[in-house]
């Protein structure tokens, strides 16, 4: 049992992140296609990143008591693309919520925020 903590702590902590989405209507309960996608694409994202430095040596699993030992590929544990999942949520709740709270929400970066551009 105590090689899933890591494992059940990042779980955990997504269950958490979409409490918060929830609560606040941001990102998944917000619009749940474009936040799949999202998601998806970031998590891709940092899956390449990661195989790069494997490939190039510079990250390496180090063994851990708390983790399962499971990998998916040459220094890549499972617990690493779950941890990637929750990168990504926990930096779009993030986001989201901090564009609800300054009221940013819907203005792109042509937009005027009551000026005139005369």
């Amino acid at each position: 049992m105590s090689g899933v903590w890591y494992l059940a702590s990042l779980l955990v902590a997504i269950g958490c992140m979409l409490l918060i989405d929830l609560r606040f209507r941001l990102f998944f309960w917000r619009d749940a296609a474009s936040a799949t996608l999202v998601t998806l694409a970031g998590a891709a994202f940092l899956l390449l990143w990661d195989a790069a430095g494997i490939a190039s040596g510079i990250f390496l699993h180090g063994a851990a008591d708390i983790s399962t030992g499971i990998m998916l590929a040459p220094e890549l544990p499972l617990e690493e693309p779950v941890f990637l999942v929750f990168l990504v949520l926990c930096t779009m709740v993030l986001f989201t919520g901090s564009a609800k709270l300054l009221g940013t929400r819907g203005r792109g970066p042509g937009d005027n925020a009551g000026g005139s551009d005369a």
